[in-house]
């Protein structure tokens, strides 16, 4: 036996139209493995004169779609915050499921949410919000339930790793990189939201929240993107033998329990997995107790990707799994344990650092006695013969472990230094894992 189930869709751009196209060619298939069919009762657009590949009923009435009683699953891909947290607002008080791949609105108001649908006995399925079509959200919900998540690193940003790639694989400016993303659909007209690392803050919310059952907001992360990257960094960095990446890491100090949230621009070695992770791609490594690393990787964004989540998603409101697994986790946001965060400055990290030093005699000294003033032990040190114009040679310092705040102290000293020209660039190191090593 075959229950259809009847769908409104708000939002039509790359990732409806990929889950239209999904929902009309793998029709069959999707009956006949889950005895599931999907009807397209409503697509809310903007623009109704604007031609479409798809026959549905498309209007601009959000609000009549969703109250339409033939409509038992809504599907938010609008985006934003403000009007599409209405709209989800009112699909869950009528007691429908929401399907999203809204990371900022879950982001901001997941615990609201998500206590609306359980006041309402319904649920909100997510997993196109991180990570675009890899199943990171299924399996931080069931497949690693037997394990305590100790880490979690990963790429969740594919327009940051498309320009990242191409600055080091083909040597390009920042500027030209993100054009040349633009251009391939990969970054937005206006790309803030990505290369300042909020973006991915938003994803690391949520994933460690799961991975950790708490509640997490972006406020509670350490941000820092690529948009002043210097490809200078990227060059040095490939001659201590790194590729630079932007990370999203959630990490618990099994001592004292308390989290760590950090994004941002992160030297990682050659040989780790994360380092070959290129272009739209991510990967995301989970560092369990009984599993140790398990690496999910896949396409992080496009039509298809992403609305193969959703697609996911949609089978497993129509299973009722996701309406099962809603009912019995508590690592949701309205229902996660408090937890201690790490307070910035104590987090520990390898650094970088890239001084624009004068090439006189004590230079290093001067330095040397700052860090180690602060405890901040050298692991290597490069520099080139080449001088500017001014008589300024860049030496390029990597540390041991250290913390943040001891980095940020020694940073404000060494840049005040007569001998020390351009503010000194600083990025952090991350070690592969014991397993990847061999």
């Amino acid at each position: 036996m075959t229950k259809t189930i009847g769908i409104a869709l708000l939002g039509s751009g790359i990732v409806g139209e990929g889950v239209l196209n999904i929902l009309a060619t793998q029709a069959d298939r999707i009956a006949d493995r889950y005895g599931l069919r999907f009807e397209v009762k409503h697509v809310v657009v903007r623009d109704v004169s604007k031609p479409r590949k798809f026959a549905a009923n498309v209007s601009t009435d959000a609000e009549a779609a969703i109250d339409d009683p033939a409509v038992d699953v809504v599907v938010e891909l609008i985006g934003g915050t403000t009007r599409s947290g209405e709209l989800v607002e009112r699909a869950l008080k009528l007691g429908k499921p929401v399907v999203t791949a809204n990371k900022s609105l879950l982001a901001a108001r997941g615990a609201e949410l998500f206590a609306l649908a359980r006041k309402h006995n319904t649920c909100i399925a997510f997993e196109a919000s991180c990570g675009g079509g890899v199943p990171i959200v299924d399996a931080l919900l069931r497949s690693l339930v037997a394990n305590d998540v100790r880490a979690l690193v990963g790429i969740v940003n594919g327009t940051c790793n498309y320009i990242l790639t191409r600055m080091t694989v083909a040597g390009l400016p920042y500027a030209d990189a993100l054009k040349e993303a633009q251009a391939a659909g990969f970054a937005e007209a206006d790309p803030t939201l990505d290369v300042s690392g909020r973006d991915a803050a938003q994803k690391l919310a949520l994933l460690a929240g799961l991975a950790f059952g708490a509640k997490f907001a972006e406020s509670d992360i350490l941000i820092e993107g690529i948009d002043t990257l210097d490809a200078r960094d990227i060059g040095m960095a490939k001659e201590l033998g790194y590729v630079i990446k932007l990370l999203a890491i959630a990490m618990r100090d099994e001592a004292t329990k308390a989290v760590s949230l950090r994004v941002h621009p992160t030297l990682v070695h050659a040989d780790d997995v994360l380092a070959d992770v290129a272009g739209s791609f991510n990967a995301i490594s989970v560092w369990g107790h009984a599993l140790g690393h398990a690496l999910f990787y896949g396409r992080g964004a496009g039509s298809t990707p992403t609305a193969s989540a959703v697609v996911g998603d949609l089978v497993a409101v129509g299973t009722g799994a996701c309406a099962a697994t809603f009912a019995h986790s508590r690592v949701f946001p309205d229902t996660a344990r408090p937890v201690t965060l790490l307070p910035r400055e104590e987090i520990r990290s390898r650094y970088y650092l890239r001084l624009t030093a004068r090439d006189w005699p004590g230079t290093m000294a001067r330095v040397t006695e700052i860090l180690g003033r602060r405890k901040i032990s050298l692991s290597a040190v490069l520099q080139h013969e080449t001088l500017d114009a001014a008589g300024f040679v860049p030496i390029v310092i990597t540390t041991h472990a250290a913390r943040e705040g001891d980095i940020r102290e020694a940073l404000a000293e060494l840049n005040a230094l007569d001998v020390v020209g351009a503010p000194t660039a600083c990025l952090r190191i991350i070690d592969q894992p014991k397993e990847f090593a061999d």
